[in-house]
């Protein structure tokens, strides 16, 4: 069934999966999940989320409650995100092996061409 069919027969609606409550359990769940693969960073993972995000079986209750609690393009988008800062900071953290000099133009690169037209 399409959304807009729903959404015009049930106009007045309350969706409580974005109500306040809703979203704070869903943060402390997502909190208590990434919390839990802080905690177990140094485990083998051997469970496999969204987003290519992998974690060590000792998170799987923490991550159930995760996806109950959250709706799916929540978890997909916060799975993402995570994957994103964990690579960014394994890029920057990484005692400079992986990051090349810092290279700004010069000034005196960039000259604008002069029009000798006399």
């Amino acid at each position: 069934m399409s959304r807009e069919a729903y959404a015009s027969r049930n106009p007045n609606e309350i969706h409580t999966d974005v109500l306040s409550e809703a979203r704070k359990a869903c943060y402390k769940a997502r909190d208590s999940f990434y919390a839990c693969l802080e905690e177990e960073s140094e485990k083998k993972p051997t469970e496999i989320a969204s987003a290519g995000l992998l974690y060590p079986s000792e998170c799987k209750a923490t991550r159930a409650a995760f996806v109950k609690l959250c709706r799916s393009s929540w978890v997909n988008h916060f799975d993402r995100l995570y994957c994103k800062n964990k690579r960014v900071n394994r890029l920057l953290d990484d005692r400079e092996t992986r990051r090349g000099p810092l290279v700004l133009p010069q000034p005196y690169t960039f000259k604008p061409p002069t029009n000798n037209t006399s």
